[in-house]
């Protein structure tokens, strides 16, 4: 059972792996036609719906087989369609590697349909959502250290799907697209390769017993693995090396050395499809039973105090990952425009950092630590995610960095990278969602829905939740001062009295949720702290009822900047507008025109002149 359960499982990560290669060599590899696949694209379709199909067997193939393995039964067992249903309905881990599935068939279903860029980005991207999904409920999620084992399995996950199946994609390509694709791909690959090497890393740091597992199959298969991948950096040195020698590259030697890199990757996935259907020799765990482990997956820390708060520190790879990878492109961005001879405003990228490091803060930092023990702590985190870390992103203008510096067409037909950004802002969808009603929707409204329902708690219970709640914080902080308060190009033009009204209405809402939170005499975490026994934390209503107290102090002071803020950009706005009137009559004036003051005084003269001959 088990050989078989590992075949399904290679089956689905060299599917899916395939599957985001080919999606990532359509939508950015080759070369499109005004934002369209071109017909070197266009070809990667059937081998597209191939590689879904790939998966989505693997898939369903690995919840039969993860159940049946569950159970200790047989496949028949497995098989039964009540037992079969439960488990995808009812448990996590079915109810994941369903997901998984369905994205697969979504994926397969729509390969020979998709015609233009933006669909085969949005099909990359819900490829890269499938496939990360279960990897919220596997081994790693049971083990020390929960934030930093699952976030850093999710960013290897992820960078190896790009490496692995950006050179299948590659090896399957006509010779004549590889001079197109590679030298964009050996970009992309080095981060990967990066992401990979390190995540991996810090995975194995966080999930092995080194003092007992080095005699383990487990083990001999992990140091196996990290030969191959040395192997295949090796291979990625002499591919840069090819590629630095421009127009002198050996393209059939290149080739050659593509389908020994793509047979060595296979091999490595087959090892890793072994290494998930096992478990890891796991670092012991304490003899104590701690609930907050078994619930949050973090040990409780000791009661807060100054010091603990600021320099504690609990990592969320995951989260890291993102910040760092955000402050790896805005640092190159900014370099990008240095060699050019252009100047990027520092107060623009310290606005940035600080904005970042707010994230770190709230997330990993000891704010991030307690925060999962506490509604008030919970509450402060909030407010710094959602409306203190926006604005100092915001006024970065990363937005506008990134137009500046993204890559050009690489032909008068390609709208590229940079192209697919300017799209993506002009389009209909984002006219939408910086609509000012919209963004308040977002950003206040969303607060209702989260904290006075069933979500809350429920999202607090699993990492996957919990770190989708604080990515929508920040996304709809970003949102909405983008609208309010941002210099980034915007798809609508906003008068500043519609902005200001919008500010007013966002402090009102904000504070009756505030009052309402303030006021409730029933919790609202569906139990979610009472579980985790806090010994430092007795009065949970006490502790609720001071969250909203913080929610209200906290949060009516960006409101109220981003109003200043809005008046001041009124005000400068007026006075740039008056300047341009007033060059354009002085322009006019030195022309010999009359400009429109002097027309009028004309015309108010002509008139009094026809009044005084009328008797």
């Amino acid at each position: 059972m088990i050989a078989f359960s590992v075949i399904f499982k290679y089956l689905s990560l060299i599917g899916s792996f395939a599957t985001i290669g080919t999606l990532l060599a359509m939508a950015f590899l080759l070369l499109d036609t005004e934002g369209r696949l071109s017909t070197q694209a266009e070809k990667l379709r059937r081998l597209l719906w191939g590689c879904a199909l790939m998966w989505a067997v693997g898939s369903f193939g690995t919840i039969i087989f993860t159940l049946a393995s569950i159970l200790d039964q047989s496949i028949s067992v497995a098989l039964d369609p009540t037992v079969l249903r439960s488990f995808i309905t009812q448990v996590a881990l079915g109810q994941y590697l369903l997901f998984e599935s369905i994205v697969a068939l979504t994926v397969a279903a729509l390969a020979l349909r998709v015609k233009k860029i933006l669909s085969t980005v949005l099909l990359l991207v819900l490829s890269l959502v499938g496939l990360v999904a279960p990897i919220f409920q596997s081994h790693a999620a049971s083990s020390g250290s929960h934030g930093l084992a699952i976030g850093s399995l999710v960013i290897h996950v992820v960078a190896l799907s790009i490496w692995v199946g950006g050179v299948i994609a590659i090896a399957l390509l006509d010779p004549e697209d590889r001079p197109i694709a590679v030298p964009r791909f050996s970009e992309l690959a080095l981060w990967a390769v990066i992401a990979v090497v390190a995540s991996g890393s810090v995975n194995a740091w966080a999930r092995l017993n080194f003092q007992g597992a080095w005699n383990t199959a487990y083990a001999y298969v992990v140091i196996a693995k990290i030969a191959l991948t040395l192997a295949l950096i090796a291979i990625g040195y002499l591919h840069r090396a090819n590629l630095a020698k421009r127009d002198r590259i050996d393209w059939p030697g290149f080739g050659r050395l593509i389908f020994a890199e793509a047979l060595i990757m296979i091999v490595t996935v087959a090892m890793g499809a072994w290494l998930s259907s096992n478990q890891a020799p796991e670092r012991p765990t304490p003899p104590k039973f701690d609930p907050s482990i078994a619930v949050s997956g973090i040990s409780t820390p000791p009661a807060p105090t100054w010091s603990r708060i600021f320099f504690s520190y609990e990592p969320d790879a995951l989260m890291i990952g993102a910040l760092i990878t955000a402050v790896a492109l805005y640092v190159k961005g900014v370099m990008v425009l240095t060699r050019r001879g252009d100047k990027w405003p520092a107060g623009r990228s310290v606005s940035f950092a600080l904005g970042i490091a707010a994230i770190d803060f709230a997330t990993s930092g000891g704010l991030g630590l307690y925060a999962h023990f506490s509604f008030s702590y919970h509450m402060v985190a909030h407010m710094i995610l959602g409306m203190i870390a926006p604005i100092g992103i915001v006024l970065g203008a990363p937005i506008t960095l990134a137009l500046r510096t993204l890559p050009q067409a690489r032909n008068k037909d390609e709208r590229g990278v940079r192209g697919t950004l300017l799209a993506v802002l002009h389009s209909k969808l984002a006219s939408f969602y910086t609509n000012p009603i919209v963004a308040l929707a977002f950003f206040d409204g969303s607060l209702f829905a989260l904290y006075f329902t069933g979500l809350f708690g429920s999202m607090m219970q699993s990492h996957a939740g919990h770190l989708f709640m604080n990515i929508h914080f920040i996304l709809a902080g970003l949102l909405f001062f983008h609208v309010i308060i941002g210099v980034d190009p915007n798809p609508r033009r906003i008068p500043h009295l519609v902005r200001i009204v919008v500010v007013f209405a966002a402090m009102s809402i904000h504070a009756f949720f505030s009052v309402a939170l303030m006021s409730s005499t029933t919790l609202i975490d569906q139990g979610y702290f009472i579980s985790l026994k806090t010994p430092w934390l007795t009065d949970l209503l006490a502790d609720q009822q001071l969250g909203g107290s913080i929610g209200w102090a906290m949060g009516e002071i960006p409101i109220l900047l981003a109003l200043v803020a809005t008046f001041i950009s009124w005000v400068k706005d007026d006075s740039r507008e008056a300047k341009r009137i007033d060059r354009n009559t002085a322009r006019a004036a030195a022309m010999g025109q009359p400009d429109d003051l002097a027309d009028y005084n004309h015309y108010l003269q002509e008139l009094a002149q026809r009044d005084s001959k009328e008797p």
